[in-house]
């Protein structure tokens, strides 16, 4: 193809300023050099695109082809180029999130509005991780960050820490369990488990707790939404372990009251994962500041 975005350039310069020294002198080119293109672009199509007789000068019916195409396709490219400079800058992009727990929404949805509010030209997203595989996704661009507290090795990802949380045994006040100072794996044994609807080997009160003490609750019921499970929590139709960020209202209140699980408590991090070469744009980093300072304002829950 021999037509070139400069071609158009050039047509629309001569169009708007009716000369060839004018259109040269905004194209930061010499006349000679403008005429030398316009020529060879006859030559090439073996057509004159000017009426030099006429001042200012016209174009001829080929010249006003080229004139169109030009006011269609430049405002396009120019655009584009705009917005591939913000993504450049970091202050353009696309932010997929996936989160592979459910009771990160407690804290990442206010969060999102606020990063909207800072980062209008960032498109977010998000999609749960409990249907599929997020970290393959996150390697393979699909997905762009990933709230998790299972980092993996890999030298294309970075696990970023956002906040450490505490697991908690929460319970209805005047439960016979919140009598003790903690529980035990064999205190669940009687007991009513409400979860969440994941596999077990994503939920720490299994991994961490039960299984390794061989110990299995008397039943397991699973629940969507984290207000129903405490709602459930509060009838007296079982119990739950959820990190203390979705309890510390709720316990403030006393509404609900929470017991550690262990002698040394059920401790985690969450993580921020990344593609390695995507950590250091702007619209990245701020919403991983972003979530370590939400999450930093409100740390610490009062057992009752």
């Amino acid at each position: 193809m021999y037509l070139e975005l400069r071609h158009l350039r050039s047509f629309l310069a001569i169009d708007e300023t009716g000369s060839l020294a004018r259109a040269a002198e905004r194209l930061h080119l010499t006349q000679s050099a403008l005429s030398h293109q316009v020529k060879a672009l006859e030559n090439y199509y073996g057509t004159p695109l000017f009426l030099r007789s006429t001042k200012p000068l016209r174009l001829t019916p080929a010249g006003r082809k080229l004139l169109e195409l030009a006011r269609h396709v430049l405002p396009g490219v120019e655009q584009v180029e705009g917005e591939l400079q913000r993504v450049a800058r970091g202050r353009a992009g696309r932010l997929h999130i996936s989160i592979e727990c459910h009771a990160c929404f407690e804290w990442l949805l206010p969060l999102l509005d606020r990063y909207r509010e800072q980062w209008p030209e960032v498109e977010v997203d998000i999609r749960l991780g409990v249907s599929f595989d997020p970290i393959p996704a996150l390697q393979n661009g699909t997905l762009d960050l990933v709230i998790s507290s299972d980092p993996v090795a890999g030298n294309d990802l970075v696990f970023e820490p956002l906040f450490a949380y505490q697991a908690l045994l929460v319970l209805a006040r005047g439960h016979k369990l919140t009598k003790k100072d903690r529980v035990e794996a064999g205190d669940l044994a009687d007991q009513t488990l409400i979860t969440y609807p994941v596999e077990r080997k994503r939920l720490e009160v299994f991994s961490r707790f039960l299984q390794p003490a061989g110990v299995e609750p008397a039943f397991v019921r699973q629940v969507e939404l984290t207000a129903i499970i405490l709602q459930l929590v509060a009838g007296r139709r079982g119990v739950a372990v959820l990190p203390d960020w979705v309890v510390r209202e709720p316990v403030r209140q006393q509404r609900l009251a929470v017991r550690a699980l262990g002698a040394s408590g059920l401790f985690g991090t969450l993580y921020a994962a990344v593609r390695s070469l995507d950590r250091s744009v702007a619209y990245m980093d701020a919403f991983i500041r972003l979530a370590r300072d939400a999450a930093g304002s409100g740390n610490g829950v009062v057992t009752g």
